[in-house]
């Protein structure tokens, strides 16, 4: 079916391709699609006073001080008190097991070496590519064209070759060591005389400081910010934009979250620094993100959950300056399942892990 979609595009499509300006002489493995830019917005604020400054009155307590005395509730003395030896404990050192020598047995090593022949020589032409899910009405618009290169097939003979015959080595064991502990006198018995300091209590006692007073305070004006979207930047330039033919379908993301979670993860954040942003700022396409999960649970609580992981994902490239304009999320929860691992049949974590996935592609405008 594939083919003849191919073979129709290239019949009916001749006068498409020329008027589109696709390069003469295009790199192997790349298709082209037709980007619109988009209207950049900015956003500007402006403060409003909403309630004016003015003045009260307030009264200002009076203050205290307080006046401490100290006085004697417990004579000073002296007791005497027993303190025993101590004892320190030492490691003494002994021999537990001689030392000796033992042989041991180095097998044989062995290598391997190939030989490759070509079975196939290379071939290369061009293949017009019909998008899937496309939405515009305009059927050129769902049509890209791919210069495909096939490269040579070889077949490798293998063979086993002698590296190294057995051979055998000795080895010293070394004695071993070990120890039994002793305890010593390390200061003997004493008597210690110890004093007993007095014993004393504080009296408080406040006297006024300060006089009562009134003060007063000034309450400061109230803001509000207003904040307004304007058109910074007119869109609709239309031109074609050479990317790699496997970004035009779901390409899967290693994005993992955590159970039940939308949050994404350190490791996460790095994958989508390192795969999706640099497409992004190198060429003005837009990106469908497509999140996953699997069939365990709720369907409607499944759906809900992949499209906050979606909407995550697009979050974080609008942080890193990406506009939103470029990017949609779209979540299929458990309905495009890669396995049979639907409700209620038996399957192992592993198998569920391939739904719980993230993919995404670039659209052609």
């Amino acid at each position: 079916m594939k083919q003849i979609l191919v073979f129709l595009s290239i019949c009916l499509g001749i006068n498409f391709v020329s008027a589109q300006n696709l390069p003469d002489n295009p790199d192997p493995g790349k298709c082209y699609v037709k980007c619109i830019t988009k209207d950049e917005f900015s956003e500007v604020q402006e403060t409003l006073q909403v309630y004016p400054a003015y003045t009260t009155l307030e009264v200002v307590p009076a203050t205290y001080r307080t006046v401490t005395e100290e006085v004697l509730v417990k004579e000073a003395s002296k007791k005497f008190v027993y303190v025993p030896a101590q004892y320190e404990t030492i490691e003494v050192p002994y021999i537990s097991k001689e030392g000796r020598d033992d042989v041991s047995i180095i097998p044989a090593s062995f290598g391997s070496d190939t030989r490759t022949f070509e079975i196939h020589p290379k071939t290369s032409g061009w293949e017009y590519k019909q998008l899937d899910e496309c939405d515009s009405p305009n059927k050129e618009d769902c049509v890209a064209a791919c210069f495909v290169e096939y490269p040579a097939q070889f077949v490798d003979l293998s063979f086993t070759t002698l590296a190294k015959d057995a051979s055998t080595t000795s080895m010293a064991v070394g004695a071993q060591n070990a120890t039994y502990r002793k305890r010593v006198v390390k200061t003997p018995a004493r008597m210690e005389e110890i004093a007993i300091p007095a014993e004393y209590a504080t009296i408080k006692r406040q006297v006024v400081d300060t006089p009562a007073s009134t003060r007063s305070v000034t309450v400061p004006a109230r803001q509000e910010t207003v904040t307004r979207t304007v058109l910074s930047k007119k869109g609709g330039i239309t031109s074609w934009e050479e990317i790699d033919c496997k970004l035009l379908n779901a390409t899967p993301l290693p994005i993992f979250y955590e159970t039940a979670s939308a949050r994404l993860t350190p490791a996460s954040k790095k994958v989508i620094d390192e795969r999706l942003l640099p497409i992004l700022n190198d060429k003005p396409v837009n990106i469908e993100i497509m999140s996953h999960t699997d069939a365990r649970g709720n369907d409607s609580y499944n759906m809900s959950l992949s499209q906050q992981r979606a909407n995550a994902v697009v979050n974080y490239l609008v942080s890193k300056g990406i506009s939103r304009s470029r990017l949609s999320a779209k979540g299929y929860g458990e309905t495009r399942l890669v396995n049979r691992c639907s409700n209620g049949v038996a399957c192992s974590d592993n198998e569920h892990q391939r739904n719980r996935r993230t993919e995404f592609r670039v659209l052609n405008n």
